[in-house]
């Protein structure tokens, strides 16, 4: 009996594995919040928009962190850029790896929650020569000095001479569209609206207590990689209709500012 419970678990594992393995868009997966908008682009141009794309990525843990907000944050994301600025966005979004032939088709890659993050030697490879060729990374939702060691680990695998430089608030990535007066810290949702309760704390734990935005730069300036540490943005783009406080505090003046300000700063430079 047990071991027929052992393959039934291979099974139901190997099973999971191949159907998220098919996800091509964040349409494929149901609403985790309040429900996804809609809308549609020219159709004469249906090619010429900017896309969300999530990065599918393996982790140490095993789980599939990589889906961590997924889909309504890179929905309501997508649908906050094209609302407040004139840039058209993929109505459906993208979900990616890094050796899919489509890769370099997409300028802007996001990877969510990189503190389990490890990838292969392909991948070191491929999203070098991606990130060099004009790509542009975001990293975004870690918190606390061991998840921050791991994605350092592994970006140093990508770039070994390479270090990542904490952004001054002057730096124009902070007020390209939005003027933000202060570096964003946005909380899970949960940890918000106890925000209101517990003096005001946003941090998932003592050593995150500070967010920082650093960033990896090619030999132009350019920068390549955005990390967003302590900090979930991402939860402010997901969790938007949930609680008018959460949106008012987090989505509207943080979370939405500075994702519409990165993408932004990414394309224009």
């Amino acid at each position: 009996m047990a071991r027929l419970t052992v393959l039934f678990l291979l099974v139901a594992l190997t099973f999971v594995q191949e159907v998220t393995a098919q996800l091509r868009n964040a349409r494929q997966e149901e609403s985790h919040s309040t429900g996804t908008p809609l809308w549609t682009n020219a159709t004469a141009f249906p090619k010429d928009v900017w896309t969300f794309a999530r990065i599918r990525y393996d982790s140490y843990s095993g789980w599939d962190k990589w889906k961590t907000d997924f889909p309504d944050s890179d929905l309501n994301l997508s649908y906050r850029v094209q609302q407040m600025t004139s840039i058209p966005t993929d109505p459906d979004a993208r979900v990616i790896d890094i050796t899919d032939p489509e890769f370099f088709s997409y300028p802007w890659v996001y990877i969510v929650e990189p503190g389990n993050l490890v990838f292969s030697e392909q991948e070191v490879v491929i999203l070098r020569r991606y990130l060099l060729n004009g790509g542009f990374l975001m990293c975004d939702d870690f918190w606390g000095v061991a998840e921050y060691e791991n994605l350092h680990e592994q970006l140093k695998r990508v770039f070994p001479t390479r270090e990542p430089v904490e952004l001054p608030i002057e730096h124009p990535i902070f007020h390209c569209v939005f003027d933000l007066k202060a570096k964003p810290q946005v909380p899970n949702v949960n940890l918000g609206m106890q925000s209101q309760y517990n003096g005001g704390i946003t941090w998932e734990r003592p050593d995150a207590k500070t967010p920082e935005y650093k960033a990896i730069f090619d030999d132009k300036g350019r920068i390549m990689v955005m990390i967003c540490h302590n900090t979930d943005l991402g939860d402010g783009w997901e969790r938007e209709g949930e609680y008018e406080y959460f949106f008012r505090e987090f989505s509207e003046k943080k979370a939405f500012p500075l994702g519409i300000n990165i993408i932004v700063y990414s394309m224009t430079h």
